[in-house]
């Protein structure tokens, strides 16, 4: 019995491309990344769920591939989570500094 493991994708991928004017003030570059993110995510959840959906009614792929598919995107979502929660702490630090 061999398994075929070319399909398997590596979970850690870069998802979000950052635009070269991103760094430039007034381009809003930081806004199109954090909006790049978040669309990002968005669709993996969806892509988890209608994977989901696809094997409950028996149309999809297997049980490890819908697995893989709800796990991936449970990791994006932790991951942007961290992200946001960083990103909060380092304005609420700003906040506090004195003029």
């Amino acid at each position: 019995m061999s398994l075929n493991i070319d399909a398997i994708r590596p979970i850690i991928q870069p998802q979000v491309e950052v635009p070269a004017s991103a760094g430039a003030a007034g381009t809003g570059g930081f806004q199109n990344v954090l909006a790049a993110a978040i669309e990002e995510v968005g669709k993996s959840q969806n892509g988890a769920s209608q994977a989901v959906q696809g094997f409950l009614k028996g149309e999809g792929d297997d049980l490890h591939t819908t697995i893989l598919a709800v796990q991936r995107a449970d990791l994006e979502f932790d991951m942007f989570m961290q992200v946001r929660n960083k990103i909060v702490s380092a304005y609420q630090e700003v906040m506090r500094l004195q003029m």
